[in-house]
């Protein structure tokens, strides 16, 4: 009997055993499952307080109460080092934070970052049973979706990085994957749909935005290789310019502005690319325990990957068009995880803002359920083969790197915090070029005389983006306002614009005034670029939704 026969009457019994099941057996009763399952210690022990947790948390915070006071889309976080703020929602992808804030309208701040990770996997799985159900029967491909789900390397971002942004991102993959497999087929019908998904990496974490790129680029470049068919390289093409185009009131502004920050410290010594190798060790004892752990999981599904990926070779002459794609993607993801390839992290455009090459597991682990889906047939072989990889991970992790937990009271202090004014802890790379937070003293003044004169100030307004306050001095003099000194702030003396300047040591700002009663504003703005990027996301919106109408038609 042939292989195609066998695989036709293995679908023909899945689809018949999940009808006399019925539907709540099915896959999206899986999917749900398996997600509930990953967050169950999340409400038994505790909030995995992971690297990212309290950049995430606080942002969202931050982002309900800028909402409550009428700022639709936040662009200044000013709760950002204890008041003297920071451009962090201008620089970070929307989509984390905003799905953040939203959730912690709806439930108590204890539960969002819960609810979120929910949220997170339930698109992960989804998007994956939708990738293989293209070519696997129903019930491999809901094992393959739940495994991608609650993967290994999903559980370390979870419980060791808290690294939300990356989780939300890990659901477009499958998706990459299956669209440019029906490139070649469907051509140009599928600009429309690649472009969006583009533009969803870039919302939603800008290092995954860089490894789908790439990826995007490496596929699309076999296929036309393989197929010898060059109109797939300009569909490929032209869903990354117009993806780009897209999220531009993001993109545009975050490659403009970067120059106005200190975002050289993305990529500071123990989060650069040669810092964060397989196996690689540091002068840091706490880097090097937690790269220990996730390289060993990276072995693990390395090796994992091998030895499914030989019991699956011989598919590749019956679908080729699928396998082959799947293989050298697989190949990359590992290179790249691997020393030797330096020299394309520091040469290759962007690549070195992924920062953690073992990043790419994000991507390896759609490979690797698809690989766990069709080499394990025996459902006793394939939930052998999970729970060693869980066991594996829960053994290295507290025997290397234990995960460290918050409690309620944690998450409610800090939004306490947030909500009385006294601010929190912000992120080196997102305050401007010049200053130093380091060198701030935190319960400064809101404004003061800059040689400590006498001056009597009256606050009116003290908002996110809009300061207003009087201040009676009896000869001209310099105030410094708590406040970090931002190109997009606008300041105005008397109704008069003056330029404001920066304070030497901490890069607070600076306003010149003269003798008298003096009526200041200090607004944030909307400089030119952020002006342009709107009109180009407006303009190419338009332009697909025509392409879309065009090729349908």
């Amino acid at each position: 009997m042939s292989a195609r026969v066998v695989e036709e009457n293995s679908a023909h019994k899945a689809n018949a055993v999940g009808r006399r099941c019925g539907p709540w057996l099915g896959p999206p009763c899986v999917i749900v499952l398996v997600a509930v399952a990953a967050v169950v210690p999340m409400f038994v022990i505790g909030i995995p307080s992971g690297h990212d947790l309290e950049f995430h948390i606080t942002s969202w915070m931050e982002v309900v109460e800028q909402w409550k006071q009428g700022i639709v889309y936040p662009r200044w976080a000013s709760g950002a080092h204890f008041g003297f703020g920071e451009a962090r929602f201008l620089l970070y992808p929307p989509a984390s934070w905003l799905l953040g804030a939203l959730l912690g309208l709806a439930l108590p701040w204890p539960f969002a970052p819960a609810a979120y990770v929910l949220i997170a996997l339930l698109l992960a799985g989804c998007s994956s049973f939708y990738l293989a159900r293209q070519f696997l029967a129903p019930r491999d491909a809901t094992f393959a979706a739940a495994f991608y789900a609650v993967n290994p390397y999903h559980l370390i971002i979870i419980y060791w990085r808290s690294a939300f942004a990356e989780l939300l991102a890990s659901c477009l993959l499958p998706l990459l994957l299956l669209l440019v497999l029906h490139l070649e087929k469907s051509g140009k019908k599928m600009v429309v749909p690649l472009a969006l998904l583009v533009a969803a990496g870039w919302l939603a974490n800008a290092p995954s935005a860089v490894m789908i790129n790439y990826s995007l680029a490496l596929l699309v470049v076999l296929l036309t290789v393989l197929r010898r068919s060059p109109r797939l390289l300009a569909y490929g093409g032209s869903a990354v310019l117009l993806g780009a185009a897209l999220a531009a009131f993001y993109v545009l502004p975050a490659a403009y502005e970067e120059k106005w920050v200190n975002i050289a410290q993305v990529l500071s010594p123990g989060v650069r690319p040669q810092d964060n190798f397989l196996f690689t060790t540091v002068a840091d004892e706490d880097h090097n325990r937690f790269n220990l752990l996730v390289s060993l999981v990276a072995l693990a599904e390395i090796a994992l990957m091998l030895v499914l990926g030989f019991l699956v070779w011989h598919r590749r002459r019956e679908t080729p068009q699928i396998w082959w794609p799947v293989f050298v993607w697989a190949a990359a993801c590992v290179l790249l995880m691997l020393s030797p390839t330096l020299l394309l992290w520091q040469h290759l455009p962007e690549l070195r803002f992924v920062q953690l090459p073992w990043r790419w597991l994000l991507c390896l682990n759609v490979v690797l359920a698809l690989f766990m889906a069709v080499g394990a047939r025996r459902w006793m072989w394939r939930a052998g083969v999970y729970v060693a990889a869980i066991a594996m991970l829960l053994f290295v992790g507290f025997k290397v790197q234990p995960p460290w937990w918050d409690s309620s009271e944690d998450i409610i202090e800090l939004h306490d915090n947030i909500v009385e004014g006294r601010g929190y802890e912000g992120t080196d790379e997102y305050v401007p070029a010049g200053a130093d937070a380091s060198e701030t003293v935190r319960d400064a003044p809101k404004v003061a005389v800059e040689d400590g004169g006498r001056a009597r100030v009256n606050l009116e307004q003290w908002g996110p983006e809009s300061k207003l306050f009087t201040v009676a001095v009896s000869q001209p003099t310099r105030l410094v306002v708590h406040l970090f000194n931002y190109p997009a702030w606008r300041v105005e003396v008397n109704g008069q614009r003056v330029p404001a300047g920066s304070e030497e040591k901490t890069g607070q700002m600076i306003i010149p005034i003269p003798a008298g009663v003096d009526r200041v504003q200090v607004r944030f703005v909307r400089t030119w670029d952020r002006k342009l990027a709107a009109a180009v996301s407006l303009s190419t919106l338009l332009l697909m939704v025509g392409l879309a109408i065009y090729f349908d038609g």
